[in-house]
């Protein structure tokens, strides 16, 4: 590695910054951080001032702005020595000092791998990960000065014990390669995953690079050959060319061998050749005169201009025969090979007299996903979840899809239409109904490939997300925005129903009372409650009941008092047991059970127990009306034990206007909230108005609700029956 002075360091600035006041500002960082340094070295010995100079030599070869390259002189200051933020800002501005605080506390939680057990290695690196994505939320010059500090860090990586070098290594290539990858610097990518493979797995690291030496004489000797045919070919059709040859790094070869089961000789691209041209015209014209000359292979061109990577590559792909031998051939203009080579940084080159457009808001315009990763971080209420769009959907993107309109969205393998959808916009993905890819109804679980042209059909009348969708998507963007939604319609629906069984229940009283927010937190605040609404809730999820409720807040004796507001099915029991039907009786070891077939109870409904003579336990629904004709004495209080996952078999009778498909839409509106449709029944009354008899196979209460609320949206439903048998 070549060792780099203050007086380098400046030479190097200088070739694209000449403004006096600017250049002392830096050389004003430099003793600051020279001076608070002192005495610290580095495990080589050398002095420690050597790697914020190393450092900030890289973001120099990027041209980056004075405010970058000082906070990579400064980025150790705040963690290494007495220096504070305060002092930076004083010396250096605020936009300084915030930029070498973001570096110095995405540095302070080291990723804990290779011996450490699994779940604190996992822990660890999310950590790492939320830290890195708040950081890029802010600005993304504190990544870009941290992957500076990296490659730095692992070109020395040889004087430290294996043990951190190998966790150094690995976290390399399993964070920050692939996040120089998405920001599309692929010099730094190759050498950061190079370097850190060599530490990993140095026997195959030797292996490899031992293989590329064998060939490097026979494998020159090619390319020189194809390079001058391809150089005569260029110049006989008049064109403007740079021809030269490409190096494919160690790792990516590697990686193609492991994924592709490929032998080392069968990579195409190690015999690989790199044409520069004037304009994107010429690169068209010059695949077509490469194409009349050599024969293409088959499915191996690759149009990365009008198709751009996510992370801004452009260049046109193709692999051609010639002498013998397979070489793979790259056509781009000279923006485009700098923007292969160094990626955004192309684009953020720093002008001195040119207008200056703040570094995040440029690399949101530019990058697709890091916009919507900001977005992402604004909107979501959990770090959890955009930390999983980071390191799934982010990092691992790799099918590239196709709006109607030729726009291009990138997904995870295996994503499926609602994932495209979700990807475009939360409200179109919640309307969801339907999807066509080119041109073919399909799916909503289709799997989609890259090239894919994808219409999302959507209605204003479609039943929104269930929980099957949870298990269609694979992108954690979109079962994060389903689980928002499923949640808030739930609890309105819940809510809803809560408010329904305690005005009826109040309405029954000779007492009446005003209900508001401040009145249900007084009362039931020790039970979590705070609004109205969150005392609704807990009626309609059956854990306040609403009779209790009513006694409480009108002040009367009852069945439940303010000490006992939470249902049978949370109380603290003792000695109790569970049966086979999921009913608990207080101090009887084996009860008999036996769910009354006339009212058929499920988890979630109000129950009541009845001691039959010699058939054990009868369990009836609450409102059942054959318990009206039982003795009272022999009733015993019975309760649901924690869920199991049954289908539980219920009846429902619709009332419906007779017209077209409310059959079908009935069916559906059941099946997409999760239910099972067992059985249907079809008639027509004497006023002409239909009548629908469904089987329905649910697990809960509150998923018979659901099905309830949602059937009651559908044009034309009367009226909604659950039938006691």
């Amino acid at each position: 590695m070549q060792k780099v002075s203050f007086d380098n360091l400046m030479d190097k600035i200088k070739t694209y910054i000449d403004d006096p006041k600017t250049l002392a500002l830096i050389e004003k960082a430099y003793h600051f951080a020279n001076d608070h340094h002192e005495g610290q070295n580095r495990r080589s010995g050398e002095a420690y001032i050597t790697h914020p100079v190393h450092v900030t030599y890289i973001l120099s070869e990027y041209k980056t702005d004075p405010t970058t390259l000082m906070a990579g002189l400064l980025h150790d200051c705040i963690e290494d020595t007495e220096a504070s933020y305060n002092d930076i800002k004083t010396l250096f501005g605020e936009e300084v000092a915030l930029l070498t605080e973001g570096v110095t506390k995405l540095g302070q939680y080291k990723f804990k791998g290779i011996d450490n057990a699994e779940e604190e290695k996992q822990l660890a690196q999310a950590k790492n990960y939320q830290k890195m994505l708040l950081a890029m939320a802010k600005d993304i010059r504190v990544i870009i000065v941290k992957l500076a500090d990296r490659l730095h860090n692992i070109r020395t990586l040889g004087n430290l014990e294996e043990v951190k070098q190998k966790r150094i290594a690995k976290e390399t290539l399993d964070i920050f390669a692939p996040l120089a990858h998405r920001l599309g610097m692929y010099i730094l990518k190759a050498e950061l995953e190079d370097t850190a493979f060599k530490y990993i797995n140095p026997e195959s690291y030797r292996h490899i690079a031992q293989m590329i030496r064998d060939t490097k004489q026979s494998r020159e000797a090619d390319l020189k050959s194809m390079q001058k045919n391809i150089e005569t070919l260029l110049e006989s059709h008049h064109f403007e060319y740079n021809v030269k040859g490409r190096i494919k790094n160690i790792y990516s070869v590697y990686k193609k061998m492991q994924t592709r089961g490929k032998e080392f000789d069968d990579i195409f691209d190690l015999l690989a050749m790199r044409i520069i041209v004037k304009s994107v015209e010429a690169c068209y014209s010059a695949i077509g005169v490469i194409h009349s000359r050599y024969t293409p292979i088959p499915n191996r061109f690759k149009d990365y201009i009008a198709m751009p990577k996510p992370n801004l590559y452009q260049s046109l792909h193709t692999s051609v025969i010639a002498q013998g031998k397979i070489y793979e051939i790259q056509i781009r203009t000279k923006e485009m090979d700098q923007i292969a080579e160094y990626g955004i940084a192309a684009h953020w080159a720093y002008k001195e007299h040119g207008e200056h457009v703040p570094m995040t808001e440029m690399v949101s315009k530019k990058l697709k996903w890091y916009g919507e990763l900001i977005k992402f971080t604004e909107e979501s209420e959990s770090d959890e979840e955009v930390l999983n769009l980071l390191r799934d959907d982010i990092f691992h993107s790799n099918v590239y899809v196709f709006t109607p309109n030729g726009d291009i969205i990138d997904l995870p393998k295996g994503a499926t239409p609602l994932d495209f959808a979700f990807r475009i916009h939360t409200e179109i993905g919640i309307k969801t109904v339907g999807a066509i890819v080119n041109g073919k109804i399909v799916p909503l679980e289709y799997e989609l490939e890259t090239g894919d042209i994808v219409h999302i059909k959507t209605s204003k009348n479609s039943f929104g997300p269930n929980d099957n969708w949870l298990k269609i998507v694979k992108t954690s963007g979109a079962k994060s925005k389903i689980k928002n939604y499923l949640n808030k319609q739930r609890r309105d629906d819940l809510i809803a129903m809560g408010k329904e069984e305690l005005h009826r229940e109040i309405d029954n009283r000779p007492k009446s009372i005003s209900l508001n927010d401040k009145l249900a937190e007084s009362y039931f605040g020790h039970k979590g409650v705070k609004s109205l609404d969150d005392l609704f809730y807990e009626i309609g999820k059956n854990i306040i009941s609403a009779k209790g409720a009513a006694n409480v807040l009108l002040k009367e004796e009852g069945e439940f008092t303010d000490e006992d507001l939470i249902e049978s099915i949370n109380r603290p029991r003792k000695e109790t047991k569970q049966t086979d039907s999921n009913i608990v009786v207080e101090g009887i070891d084996t009860p008999s059970i036996k769910l009354s077939n006339c009212c058929t109870p499920i988890p979630g409904d109000a129950i009541k127990g009845y001691i039959t003579k010699g058939s054990g336990i009868a369990v009836h629904r609450s409102e059942c009306k054959n318990l009206q004709n039982l003795e009272s004495d022999r009733f015993i209080d019975v309760y649901w034990a924690d869920e199991k996952e049954e289908v539980h078999e219920i009846n429902m009778k619709l009332l419906v206007m007779n017209r077209d498909n409310i059959l079908a839409e009935v069916i559906n509106t059941i099946t997409t909230q999760g239910a099972k449709v067992n059985q249907v029944a079809a008639s027509t009354n004497k006023r002409g108005e239909g009548v629908i008899k469904i089987k329905v196979g649910v697990h809960h209460k509150s998923e018979l609700d659901h099905v309830s609320i949602n059937l009651k949206k559908i044009n034309g439903i009367l009226n909604i029956e659950r039938l006691m048998k």
